[in-house]
């Protein structure tokens, strides 16, 4: 490889989203200028051109601070080179765009092409902002490990900062209060980089129990005037910038590197802003007040703003910077989007507008989102919002990726009044893995996916012993659909289950707080009422007939993959999977049992049978489940939504 060959770094899994179109190459400034993190579709263009004013706003949100467009791609065959041309200068508009700026500096640009199907992917550049003139990529490579590539060397910021903005508007001249509005908006923004405010910058990890003091820095400090491409990194810098206090001092992980490499499990710096009101005057003076009064009637709006912003930086990035390029024009932004979506209701209901972080698969960097939650994240709107983000990232349409539940940092302000993420529990979770093998040779084994929490007799110091093996087994159902983000519904307790179905008329009122045995009809009742979700029964009319489901049995996990519960006689279980020999007939059930009453430690439970593998007719002959008893089957579907 000579010094003169252009080589771009792929990181992104997947590049091509769709078989036509146009998408956006997301690059950082922190890496080298010809870095593909990631690919986002353009999602407003029709057969002529993209509509970029659209695509700025959606992105100017989506774009965490930190990432920038540093090219595009386009899906189409014929002319390379001229197709190249449209995809470098769509995404230089784009970037002028986002900037604000009418003139960039020049940065190298990406144009690739790629055919319909994504089989055959050119890759050109054009060195300079406003030249015409393009050259051929010589070497791609693909990153064998592209999380350890972003994360290993850059952290996450994030600021959180409610405001309540007060306001007056002529009382005669309710069309004055727009203008009002943008005006303190303004102010804030302004306000922002005032020499009163002040910055306090302090570690979110929890790896280390050495977790360095908070530090602050002041509005006047800050250097805002700054080009991030040019400012030295600390150990890049001379002598006496070394000095400088850079993100790597609130980075715990530089001691001990991860296991995994992710956004979850990324160095995590939290930014408090605070606004000195109590500066020592420069001489002494008596307390005053003023009193202004109002020339014509006026009314007073206050609108209620809770920005929330998370921005990627090296670790090597001096804080100041960090702060000053990187935070504090997030915050602007954020700040500046609410303002344009509130402005039509500004005199009506104003949108409940909250920003939510995510870490979707297949999606390098997070994400930021705002929704509208005045009517709930399942109210239509908010749905198309989430199928068009699935479409521009190009996510599945049957998974809830990007629902509240999803999100990949809590809030840690105000949390009385934002939707929760789900709640910890300290229940275990998967205790299937790493069980032995289930005997059967030959065999095809199908397993349920994703997790759920074991939920058996005796826990929270509730006594179910005889009676509420069903209740448990659903709690282990629910636990699923809760950890797959389908739900940020609690798991219920037995009496809220049998609430449940009083209120849908299937019980007498005297129902609740009894004793009484539900089957897999009620379980199903109470996960349409509870989840929305719907649920198949198989009927067997022996236990004999069981394995004779095994083939369906199977199908179900592959599709659905949701948990099973079995009801039979007097007991239920929860069925994880089957694994079934086509050609021999020859099977095995992986049962969780519902009826275990000790403490919970995955070895006892393992060791002791209460999870594992169960044949119909053991080595001994016994039958595991009753040929006089009849059996129902209830497999929950899983839902196809967003």
């Amino acid at each position: 490889m000579n010094d003169d060959s252009i080589t771009i770094r792929i990181l992104c899994p997947k590049l091509v989203l769709a078989n036509s179109g146009l998408q956006w190459l997301i690059g950082s400034p922190f890496f080298p200028p010809l870095t593909v993190v990631s690919t986002v579709r353009c999602i407003h263009d029709n057969s002529s051109s993209a509509d970029y004013d659209k695509e700025s706003d959606d992105l100017q949100t989506l774009l965490l601070k930190g990432f920038y467009i540093i090219g595009a791609l386009i899906i189409k065959t014929a002319d390379a080179e001229k197709n190249a041309r449209e995809a470098i200068d769509a995404a230089r508009r784009l970037r002028r765009l986002l900037s604000g700026e009418a003139e960039m500096p020049d940065t190298v640009t990406i144009g690739a092409v790629a055919d319909s199907l994504g089989a055959d992917i050119k890759f050109f550049v054009s060195r300079l902002e406003n030249s015409t003139s393009i050259e051929t990529v010589d070497y791609v490579l693909y990153d064998d490990n592209p999380e350890k590539f972003v994360w290993e060397r850059g952290c996450l910021i994030r600021c959180e900062l409610p405001i309540k903005l007060p306001f007056y508007y002529p009382a005669n001249n309710p069309s004055d209060a727009e203008k009002r509005y943008s005006h303190a908006i303004e102010s804030v923004a302004t306000k922002l980089k005032d020499a009163q405010i002040a910055y306090v910058v302090e570690s979110l990890s929890q790896v280390s129990a050495e977790v360095p003091l908070p530090v602050l820095f002041r509005g006047k400090d800050l250097d805002f005037d700054a080009d991030l491409s040019n400012i030295k990194l600390v150990g890049e810098a001379d002598e006496d910038d070394t000095k400088v206090l850079s993100c790597a001092h609130f980075c715990l992980q530089n001691i001990s590197a991860p296991a995994i490499f992710s956004a979850e499990n990324a160095d995590k710096i939290q930014v408090s802003v605070l606004l000195n009101t109590s500066q020592k005057p420069t001489k002494s003076t008596a307390p005053i007040a003023e009193y202004y009064p109002a020339l014509e009637d006026a009314r007073l709006l206050v609108v209620d703003l809770k920005l929330d912003v998370i921005c990627y930086a090296t670790k090597r990035l001096p804080l100041i910077y960090a702060l000053s390029k990187l935070v504090v024009p997030g915050l602007v932004d954020q700040l500046n989007t609410m303002k344009k979506a509130i402005v039509p209701y500004l005199l009506t209901q104003h949108p409940q507008l909250r920003p939510f972080h995510f870490s979707p698969p297949g999606v390098l960097q997070p994400i930021t989102v705002i929704y509208e939650l005045s009517y709930g994240e399942t109210e239509m709107k908010q749905v198309d919002v989430r199928k068009s983000l699935h479409s521009r990232l190009g996510l599945p349409f049957d998974r809830p990726l990007l629902r509240i539940a999803n999100t990949l940092v809590p809030s840690t302000k105000d949390s009385s009044n934002s939707v929760s993420p789900q709640k910890g529990s300290v229940l275990l979770k998967d205790v299937h893995i790493g069980i032995p093998s289930s005997g059967v040779t030959g065999g095809s084994a199908s397993l349920v996916q994703g997790s759920y929490e074991y939920y058996h007799y005796l826990q929270d110091g509730f006594d179910d012993s005889g009676w509420g093996c069903a209740y448990r087994s659903l709690q282990t159902i629910i636990s699923w659909f809760r950890l797959q983000h389908y739900t940020s519904v609690d798991v219920p307790s037995h009496r809220e289950i049998q609430q449940a179905l009083v209120d849908i008329g299937d019980k007498d009122p005297s129902f609740v707080g009894s004793r009484e045995w539900i089957g897999a009809i009620e379980l199903s009742f109470v996960l349409d009422k509870l989840l929305g979700v719907s649920c198949k029964v198989l009927n067997v009319r022996s236990g004999a007939e069981l394995p004779e489901k095994c083939r369906e049995l199977a199908l179900h996990f592959e599709s659905q993959g949701t948990p099973i519960m079995i009801g039979g006689g007097v007991l239920a279980y929860t069925l994880l999977g089957v694994d079934y020999n086509e050609a021999s007939g020859d099977c095995a059930f992986l049962i969780l049992d519902p009826h275990y009453t000790g403490n919970d430690e995955h070895k006892k439970i393992v060791n002791g049978g209460w999870c594992g593998w169960k044949k119909a007719v053991d080595s001994k002959g016994k039958n595991f489940f009753l040929h006089d008893k009849f059996y129902n089957l209830l497999l929950p579907q899983r839902p196809s939504m967003v």
